[in-house]
């Protein structure tokens, strides 16, 4: 069944309450985006004032941390003073992908990673993964426009899960509005991520 998880970019954490207060209960999976300013543009508020949210609203969420860093190995101890879930690093500015799988792992999290729209699918895709990400736009906090290349990099991707006999899910972030939604529930996307269109497409999984 495709999941939709709404997502957070926001450089002042106030915003990232008020964000969380208007998306409700309409989802437990939470992705909060992380930007350190050398992988991409700008910088995001700082990670651990998570730890700031009222308790009972952190208890009921489930945290899934996109890291889109500079090493995010090094990012590991501060996603789990936070108590997240499930961390999905850019491969980008990432030193070697088996340590850092691994090393989520040890931290008895969730563990994924991040292809950028004009990162080629290639090198090796741990079989402990449990999140594939396919960015269909440039990161960063800019609103780039959907880029239909992403296509044929989900077609790969299909490809190499299946033929590698991998289980990992296939997520889609950036730049998807509603008439897009079918066609990548099609193409086999278990995890659509969404901003600004979260609401839209709830409303209408939901008629």
């Amino acid at each position: 069944m495709l999941q939709i998880i709404p997502t957070v970019l926001e450089k002042n954490f106030d915003l990232v309450e008020e964000r969380l207060e208007k998306i409700g209960g309409l989802s437990r999976w939470i992705q909060i985006d992380v930007i350190d300013g050398k992988f991409s543009y700008g910088k995001s508020f700082e990670l651990e004032l998570l730890n700031r949210l009222e308790k009972d609203l952190k208890r009921e969420l489930l945290l899934d941390i996109h890291l889109m860093v500079k090493e995010p190995i090094k990012w590991i101890g501060k996603c789990n003073f936070v108590d997240a879930n499930r961390l999905i690093g850019q491969v980008e500015m990432m030193g070697d992908r088996n340590d850092f799988v691994n090393m989520v792992k040890d931290n008895n999290m969730e563990v994924g990673l991040a292809f950028d729209i004009e990162t080629k699918i290639e090198g090796v895709l741990p079989k402990d993964l449990d999140v594939v990400l396919l960015l269909a736009r440039k990161s960063g906090f800019e609103n780039f426009n959907f880029d239909e290349k992403i296509w044929e990099k989900l077609k790969k991707l299909k490809e190499l899960r299946q033929t590698k006999s991998l289980k990992f899910k296939i997520g889609i972030d950036g730049g998807v509005g509603l008439e897009k939604v079918e066609k990548l529930e099609k193409m086999g996307v278990d995890i659509i991520y969404s901003g600004r269109n979260y609401i839209k497409i709830i409303n209408d999984q939901n008629n």
